[in-house]
């Protein structure tokens, strides 16, 4: 799963029916730095690749959301659909605390 904040949305003129229900989002994935704050307002977009996902949520912009990709996107459906991303968590705070890097060593005794 990769935590992103929610950017923007796509407009669709047609659409295929079995995407009624929910809608597209842009969501630009947060850096570990971000996480922290990411619940409390918009944070800067990073320079990872924005994500278009399927959200059926009801996310927003400036919302924080888990997504996942590839193949257990489509495990939600009963039916075939041919989505690549899609919004399984909105969250309403983050609480990120990274581990050191001396405390992430094993610790050897002699």
């Amino acid at each position: 799963m990769r935590i992103c904040q929610i950017i923007g949305r796509v407009t669709l003129n047609v659409s295929d029916p079995s995407y009624r229900g929910g809608r597209w989002l842009l969501a630009n994935p947060l850096d570990p730095g971000q996480l922290g704050g990411a619940c409390g307002g918009m944070q800067p977009v990073t320079k990872q690749f924005t994500l278009v996902a399927y959200d059926s949520l009801g996310a927003g912009p400036g919302d924080v959301v888990g997504i996942v990709e590839g193949a257990e996107a489509m495990a939600p459906f009963d039916f075939s659909i041919p989505i690549d991303a899609i919004t399984v968590a909105i969250f309403d705070t983050i609480h990120y605390q990274p581990v050191s890097p001396d405390a992430a060593r094993p610790v050897h005794q002699a």
